[in-house]
């Protein structure tokens, strides 16, 4: 298995709650292995994926299917 990883930015001011939630999401999404919010940027989410299951393309869209805004950091 490969592993890469990407740092999403997500909009600022989200609960603990809204941050664990999303947490889950992303780790149930197929290819994910990993993920968890910066702890001092707290708007900033690092996801370690398989390249070989998913695309750092669709990662963002796992975040924004709730309604947030998301997208990919040093784009």
């Amino acid at each position: 298995m490969s592993r890469s990883d990407i740092m999403i930015h997500i909009e600022p001011g989200l609960s603990a709650d809204a941050r664990s939630s999303l947490e889950e999401r992303m780790r149930q999404s197929d290819g994910v292995i990993a993920s968890r919010f910066n702890p001092v940027e707290e708007h900033l989410l690092l996801s370690a994926y398989d390249p070989d299951k998913t695309s750092p393309a669709n990662l963002p869209g796992v975040v924004k299917s709730p309604g947030h805004a998301a997208q990919r950091a040093g784009v």
